[in-house]
């Protein structure tokens, strides 16, 4: 199983003025395709934040996706940001530019920007937009308006795919976590191998306690549903 991280790049993102869908539509796209997001980040526009984060990461995991940052105006900085994690300058990429500027006949040096890739990347083709991705090394670059993240994702779907999916099994409970905390800690025990969270919500009926159960091993989720699904039946009666 690969080991992904997510760097989402925006100040509207890390002040909170626009929600952060594409990390969590990532992480459940990337899940069906077998790679296990480790950390999903915000981080501002800042070009020596997102290098030193990128780098970090792409030393860590087997495939970092970067979203954001791919336009043209002064706070689209993610370009030079990849090329300073990777130590190499920005170059215009002679056949994309000349596309860009064939589409966008109106202003097409304004364009032609979206051209200047990190020496040694890979274009990705946007299909609903303008501004191409790129991939370096083990890291994707993205655009951040959804439709458009979402459309590339799924150009690199075979390239990323890593085994069979991650599934999961849910169950909620009308109970809280201190009375079922025996149950997930003998759950560790037992099944080493699976992922387990619990999460509880309170409402007007009391406290709900969801628990899920994850592994890319089919036989391996269901031996452990199994046996937290009728221990927590005897823990909430």
């Amino acid at each position: 199983m690969s080991l992904a991280a997510i760097v989402t790049v925006g100040n509207e993102l890390a002040s909170g003025d626009v929600e952060n869908t594409n990390g969590s539509w990532l992480a459940r796209r990337l899940a069906a395709l077998g790679v296990e997001v480790v950390v999903i980040a915000v981080l501002r526009d800042d070009v020596d934040e997102v290098a030193a984060f990128v780098r970090e990461q792409a030393a860590a995991v087997d495939v970092v996706l970067v979203t954001g940052g791919l336009g043209g105006t002064p706070d689209d900085l993610t370009r030079e940001a990849i090329a300073a994690a990777f130590g190499v300058t920005q170059v215009e990429q002679p056949e994309v530019a000349d596309r860009l500027r064939a589409r966008f006949r109106r202003d097409p040096e304004y364009a032609a920007r979206w051209a200047r890739l990190p020496d040694g990347s890979r274009a990705l083709e946007n299909p609903l937009g303008g501004a191409p991705g790129f991939a370096i090394g083990n890291v994707f670059v993205l655009p951040g308006l959804p439709a458009e993240m979402e459309a590339m994702f799924e150009t690199l779907v075979d390239e990323l795919r890593s085994g069979g999916p991650i599934d999961a099994w849910r169950r909620s409970y009308r109970t809280t976590e201190s009375r079922i905390v025996a149950v997930l800690e003998s759950m560790g025990e037992r099944h080493p191998s699976v992922l387990v969270g619990s999460y509880p919500r309170f409402d007007e009926h009391g406290s709900e306690v969801e628990i899920v159960v994850k592994s890319a091993d089919p036989q391996a989720l269901a031996a452990a549903t199994a046996w937290i699904e009728a221990a927590l039946e005897e823990a909430t009666r």
